[in-house]
């Protein structure tokens, strides 16, 4: 079998993406450019020697399923400009997830084998949709709201309405049409967390229907007809995603404001335990777990970035401050701010004057700042009742301070 390109193309069609070889460069094609007829087992074959491979299966597994070293970086690349992005938004929730079962999306889409996936063009990497994400948290805000689940999290019809917008059967859809305040991103897939170079992030899956010649009206149904063993792509078990909603804040309502964020929440782990994300969740595909480790870097990171954050404001907002100082006030200030974090500020005010900080006129304002800062606080002593006065150490700063002080 061979893709349908040049033959110059050959040798380079390993470097190509995984969606660019599962589609343009599909290499499924007899001499003829014919579709291959032979590459699934007959069910006799599965009988005589269960090891034996489907030749469509060898196909997709050599050819599709390898992750090439451009694509990992560029998938690295998109993964990283949206947490970028995410960081630049005030009105967004991230939800981590692993995932626990196999993964498959797009098969509805045409391809030789019958059953497609989806590739975001033109990059032919495996992605999640946005609206489909919409779709299952709808869904799952849906059943919260009827209770049937135990506890409805706070989600009722309002809320739905204003987070999802109208639904299908909402007859004000059309005569009065209004925009949802959420809007998801598209969820691109990564390869489980490896030391590997090697690391795939697709694998095959086999579908087995039994009744293709009672549904072609050939025969009764019964469960001695033979399969029909039908590959199809799906991302491994293990897979990492990272799901990122952004609130409208002038579309969400004001009763909503502080509690979307819990509602969503609820609704991922809802749909990630019981609906799953893609194609074939009634038969347990798309199945989800918050993944914990990821969750808590994120946090840490957004913590990070909260605190330079408010150390940046109270740089700014100290420098402000400092320019509207006298030239006086400012010195005082500056050596306030460079003391020692356990140091008093009149011990450090002490200190620079010792070492000769200010000169003229300032020495003795000073002086008179300290003077009044060690009578605020009972340390003005202008005589000594210790043995030894030379070891008085407040006594000693008020001879010192009083010898600077104007006449």
């Amino acid at each position: 079998m061979q893709a349908a390109v040049p033959n110059y193309l050959q040798p380079h069609l390993g470097e190509a993406a995984p969606g660019h070889r599962f589609g343009l460069y599909y290499a499924g094609w007899n001499d003829n450019l014919a579709p291959d007829k032979d590459g699934k087992i007959k069910a006799k074959e599965i009988q005589a020697n269960g090891k034996k491979k489907n030749a469509s299966v060898e196909n997709l597994q050599k050819t599709v399923c390898p992750l090439p070293g451009h694509s990992r970086e560029l998938l690295e690349n998109l993964v990283e400009r949206q947490q970028y992005l995410a960081a630049s938004q005030t009105n967004l929730f991230t939800w981590s997830a692993l995932a626990c079962a196999p993964f498959a999306t797009g098969l509805g889409n045409e391809h030789p084998l019958e059953n497609g996936f989806a590739f975001l063009s033109p990059y032919g990497l495996p992605y999640l949709p946005g609206s489909s994400i919409k779709g299952v948290l709808r869904c799952a805000a849906e059943e919260l709201s009827k209770g049937e689940w135990g506890d409805n999290a706070g989600w009722n019809a309002a809320a739905i309405a204003n987070l999802f917008g109208p639904g299908e059967n909402d007859l004000s859809r059309d005569s009065d049409p209004r925009q949802s305040a959420l809007r998801c991103w598209d969820v691109f897939p990564q390869p489980a967390a490896s030391p590997k170079d090697d690391r795939t992030l697709l694998g095959i899956e086999i579908m087995t229907p039994h009744l293709s010649d009672y549904y072609q009206g050939n025969t009764t149904p019964n469960t001695s007809l033979s399969p029909n063993p039908i590959p199809f792509l799906a991302v491994l078990p293990g897979s990492r995603f990272c799901f990122h909603v952004e609130c409208h804040p002038g579309l969400v309502s004001p009763e909503l404001r502080d509690t979307w964020q819990a509602l969503l929440a609820a609704a991922f782990a809802h749909a990630a335990e019981w609906l799953g994300f893609g194609a074939k969740t009634a038969v347990g595909y798309g199945r989800m777990t918050q993944d914990e480790n990821s969750t808590a870097e994120r946090r840490k990171r957004q913590q990070d970035k909260e605190n330079r954050e408010k150390e940046e404001r109270t740089r700014q907002e100290e420098a402000r401050r400092l320019a509207e100082m006298s030239p006086f006030e400012r010195s005082l200030a500056e050596v306030i701010r460079a003391r020692p974090c356990d140091q008093p500020e009149l011990k450090a005010l002490f200190n620079a004057m010792k070492k000769n900080h200010w000169q003229g006129d300032d020495v003795a304002r000073v002086a008179a700042r300290l003077k009044t800062m060690m009578q605020a606080n009972g340390q003005w002593r202008e005589k000594s009742e210790k043995k030894k006065p030379e070891k008085d150490e407040p006594y000693q700063m008020t001879l010192f301070i009083k010898a600077h002080l104007a006449d």
